[in-house]
């Protein structure tokens, strides 16, 4: 079994844990009411997308999410949050670099030992979470199990849906399809473009992530017979509709979304295996992207 197989698998059991801690570790986690920013480089940019939303959305302050190349140095915030399996990714380290004394930063990281740690002013540390495999799955959503239980957010029923969601035979058919699309609302946008992620990282495969309002302003033109649409969460009324006319495959997210993520993430090692690839050594891919200074 492959590194990134074994570490899907593990998912429930993490998130389990990273929930239990959310109330040990308030004070290190952004308070109601304070104005943030939530940074990360791909997928740990999707999570602070996703946490982002859920935070703003049930009304416990004002919430940013960027890329860490993209962070608005002359924006003030009361907090940068920011989130790094490896601890070393550079883009990372240069806002926090940036930022110093001016502003409150909090890092979730797997490894202690690395150069974010020493850098921030609270450190979260998920090393029950990190990973062997360079394509990522239970760090980043433990660590937004971790945010969105700080926020009251956290469903018991997570964990079961996402022991059903790695029990249960994904639908038949979906591995030959020749192209992925990922739609979401609201924090699910964020779980979208994860999605879409994990299926290029792991399987080389064509995908594309949008919010799902937005499918029909364009991107819906692309679907045919060979084509799946996932929907991560409540569907708009009539989408799905639309999507069988085009002929394309639609797939209804019954679970929690995250666990729907999960689905996903067993998509792609599926997807993977079909194509003879290895999702231990994806393409042109490292654990961490530390860029040279030269």
């Amino acid at each position: 079994m492959t590194h990134v197989a074994q570490e899907l698998a593990s998912q429930p059991d993490c998130w389990q844990r990273a929930a239990g801690m959310a109330d040990g570790l308030a004070s290190r986690l952004p308070r109601t009411g304070e104005r943030i920013a939530v940074i990360g480089c791909g997928t740990s940019y999707f999570m602070a997308q996703a946490y982002a939303a859920l935070r703003e959305g049930s009304g416990q302050g004002e919430t940013d999410a960027f890329a860490a190349s993209e962070f608005p140095a002359a924006r003030q915030y009361d907090r940068v949050v920011a989130l790094s399996r490896s601890g070393t990714t550079t883009e990372v380290l240069g806002v926090l670099a940036r930022t110093r004394g001016t502003v409150r930063r909090t890092v979730l990281i797997g490894d202690p030992n690395t150069p974010m740690a020493a850098m921030a002013d609270d450190t979260v540390v998920l090393d029950f979470a990190d990973e062997k495999s360079v394509v990522q799955t239970r760090f980043a959503t433990s660590a937004l199990t971790l945010l969105r239980a700080h926020l009251g957010l956290h469903p018991d029923s997570v964990v079961e849906d996402a022991q059903v969601a790695l029990a249960e035979p994904l639908p038949a058919g979906l591995v030959e399809c020749g192209q992925f699309t990922f739609l979401g609302q609201g924090w699910s946008i964020g779980l979208a473009n994860e999605a879409a992620l994990k299926m290029r990282e792991a399987a080389l495969a064509w995908t594309e992530a949008y919010p799902a309002m937005e499918y029909r302003h364009g991107p819906i033109s692309i679907s045919t017979r060979s084509t799946a649409t996932w929907m991560l969460g409540d569907a708009p009324a009539g989408l799905a509709d639309e999507v069988h006319a085009t002929g394309a495959r639609w797939v209804a997210g019954g679970l929690d979304p995250l666990a729907e993520l999960v689905r996903v993430q067993r998509l792609a090692l599926a997807v993977s295996a079909a194509r003879g690839l290895d999702p231990d050594r994806p393409r042109h891919l490292t654990r961490s992207v530390i860029l040279s200074t030269a």
